[in-house]
């Protein structure tokens, strides 16, 4: 990183060089040996609303910096050896290539890519490459309820919590301005760390109790009433589910289609500049 940033450095310095030439109808503020720097070369620097004050300082930090870098170019220049300079000349002419290159094929992947992925897609490259979705973590499928201790209407809640048809669901979000936090939202997979973290009822006691496959838990602690209901685990070191890294896997499978038609549009760009008699290559 360092690196690059010293590349792009020497560039823009080297930029800097022509950029700062004396002209007539300019009124220069600064100049070191050769270069100068203009009154409108600043105008932008300062925000609009700035104080006086600051704005000098800000004014004088940026002719400074201005300054320092010319001379230390200049002095490089002076010091350097030729090798060294002539190095980071084409450093700088091979990071400009990369630059414009990198633009230009990402403008045309942009504009030609299919970033749908079907669901046929995603399930053969799951079932192709299983082996790389073993979980690291316990994930579980469950909803939960919070509730202040010994609320009047319990029994109902609890019988439409766990049956939880779509008359129950509609019914417990309803009433959810009772519940202290809820979430009802049973189809996603979480980290079985994440809820313990989330709930504070859940420890390392009890935290094995979730676990279990369609287990129903009603715990309680000094200040509220939890209930948790859960309908699938997977343990660590099965297979995750499809549906829990399906968007991992579509971002694969379109990494992998971007680097397949950046390899076509290469190919296809020399093809055409051979055909076009614009590229040759002499014996």
């Amino acid at each position: 990183m360092k690196h690059t940033l010293y590349i792009l450095l020497i560039s823009l310095l080297f930029t800097s060089c022509d950029f700062f030439k004396k002209s007539d109808n300019r009124t220069p503020i600064a100049r070191v040996n050769e270069s100068y720097l203009y009154k409108e070369d600043i105008e932008d620097i300062v925000p609009k609303g700035t104080t006086k004050e600051d704005s000098t300082l800000m004014v004088n930090a940026y002719v400074n910096r201005w300054a320092r870098q010319l001379l230390l170019m200049d002095g490089a220049l002076v010091n350097l050896s030729e090798e060294k300079q002539t190095g980071f000349s084409k450093l700088v002419e091979q990071y400009k290539v990369d630059l414009y290159t990198k633009a230009y094929l990402e403008g045309l992947v942009k504009k030609n890519i299919d970033t749908l992925v079907q669901p046929e897609e995603a399930q053969l490259f799951y079932e192709a490459n299983k082996e790389s979705f073993k979980l690291n973590d316990n994930l579980i499928q469950f909803r939960y309820i919070s509730l202040p201790l010994n609320p009047v209407n319990l029994d109902s809640i609890k019988i439409r919590f766990k049956r939880f048809k779509a008359k129950d669901k509609s019914y417990l979000d309803s009433i959810s301005v009772q519940f202290i936090s809820y979430s009802l939202n049973d189809s996603l997979w979480l980290k079985l760390n994440r809820v313990a973290d989330k709930i504070p009822i859940i420890t390392e006691t009890n935290k094995n109790q979730l676990l279990k496959k369609t287990n129903f838990l009603q715990l309680k602690d000094s200040l509220n009433l939890y209930l948790m209901q859960v309908n699938d685990v997977r343990l660590q070191n099965d297979y995750a589910p499809l549906n829990y890294v399906n968007s991992s896997i579509k971002k694969i499978v379109i990494n992998k289609r971007k680097l397949e038609l950046i390899k076509q549009l290469e190919n296809d760009i020399t093809k055409d500049a051979i055909k076009n008699n614009q590229f040759q290559i002499y014996n």
